[in-house]
């Protein structure tokens, strides 16, 4: 099945005029990952547009700094409930739905925007559904486990599809994601792309010779130990900034690179922008928000060779298997000792960058949410 990505005017040539845009979104996050930044960067973008977002976060409490944030944009509500992929036990999530329905009608939302499928599983209110895999613990098992589900999480998958099947349109950040979706779950009609946005300014600065990545490290998708492993061969610092510990006992141990610890996402960029070289050696990117952002930043790319970074950046990175500490040091390396190529993949990197920007990201996603009010036929993947 091949889906196109998703733009404004594509929705708005579709069959019928479009509905009114929603005066009031509830859009859920957390602030444990990449959904937090995607949220607060569209939910300030719509705003601008008249919508005025409903943040409702879920999971371990955000910082100081991410609550001020949030309350700079919009309404924040924090309610006590956990994330799917942080419980052991379908039970644990029984409030989730009826709680996100109450907090809808009680603060008049017109569109939920749920930014974990399984949120929209058991959702009552009669009010319109749009919801972004972002990522999923099955897909992600096959990626990084190459397995299926342990049987005790089997309700995940389950959970999830309640989800597509319950939301009016679905919504991937690429292509690749959103093929294995479907190799994961089986046909989901209404399922569509919309690519993820950065909002940092292109910026072009002195670089310095340092090699930088950022993740959470604990996560083993992130593949922090090959790329701790191959900074032992390379010939620059190799500085590796986010959490080596996670929220369910999860450790990474950094002996070879310099580690920062974790980073607010503007100290992130400052030392991002600084870096010659930006790697990312993840096996599991629905999408991959820091190589956009180091991007953006004018910085060479040396990017783990999966489906999702050569859909978006072939052409203007050098790609490593994820699995060879071996070759990300070769390709790191190579790019140190080159100082035209990598000059010349920073400035490729920075124009490709230029199509994943957040007023292109907010109108697709605005013409997504017309469509979904004008209650015309449901969307196909094949269109």
């Amino acid at each position: 099945m091949s889906l196109p990505a998703v733009s404004a005017a594509r929705f708005d040539g579709r069959r019928r005029a479009p509905g009114p845009l929603p005066r009031r979104v509830l859009m859920t996050v957390d602030a444990v990952g990449g959904v937090w930044r995607y949220a607060m960067d569209l939910a300030a973008a719509m705003r601008d547009c008249g919508v005025e977002p409903l943040i409702v976060g879920l999971g371990p409490q955000p910082s100081p700094e991410q609550r001020r944030e949030a309350n700079s944009i919009g309404r924040l509500e924090w309610p006590a409930q956990p994330l799917d992929w942080m419980v052991e036990d379908e039970s644990e999530l029984d409030r989730v739905p009826h709680l996100l329905s109450e907090l809808a009608l009680r603060h008049s939302v017109d569109l939920l925007h749920l930014n974990l499928p399984s949120q929209a599983a058991r959702i009552t209110a009669e009010i319109p559904l749009v919801t972004m895999s972002h990522s999923c613990v099955a897909s992600w098992f096959a990626a990084v486990r190459g397995s299926g589900l342990p049987e005790a999480w089997a309700w995940q998958k389950r959970l999830n599809r309640l989800g597509f099947d319950r939301a009016d349109l679905v919504l991937a950040p690429s292509r690749s994601h959103a093929a294995t979706l479907t190799r994961t779950y089986g046909a989901i009609p209404d399922l569509a792309v919309v690519y993820n946005a950065s909002r940092n300014a292109c910026s072009v600065s002195t670089k310095e010779n340092f090699v930088f990545a950022a993740g959470r490290w604990w996560d083993e998708g992130k593949n922090g130990a090959v790329l701790d492993r191959a900074a032992a061969d390379i010939g620059w610092p190799v500085v590796m900034a986010g959490a080596c510990e996670g929220p369910n006992g999860q450790h990474l141990a950094i002996m070879h690179a310099d580690h920062e610890g974790e980073l607010s996402h503007d100290r992130t960029m400052r030392l991002m922008s600084k870096a010659g070289i930006v790697v990312s050696p993840s096996v599991y990117e629905p999408f991959g928000l820091v190589a956009l952002e180091a991007a953006r930043a004018g910085a060479a790319l040396v990017l783990a060779d999966i489906e999702t970074y050569r859909e978006l950046w072939e052409g203007v990175a050098l790609f490593a298997d994820p699995g060879d500490p071996a070759a990300f040091a070769e390709a790191v390396n190579r790019l140190t000792e080159d100082e035209g190529l990598r000059a010349d993949l920073g400035r490729r990197a920075q124009l490709r960058s230029a199509d994943f920007t957040v007023e292109a990201q907010r109108d697709a996603v605005l013409a997504a949410y017309r469509r979904v009010m004008s209650g015309s036929d449901r969307l196909t993947a094949a269109e």
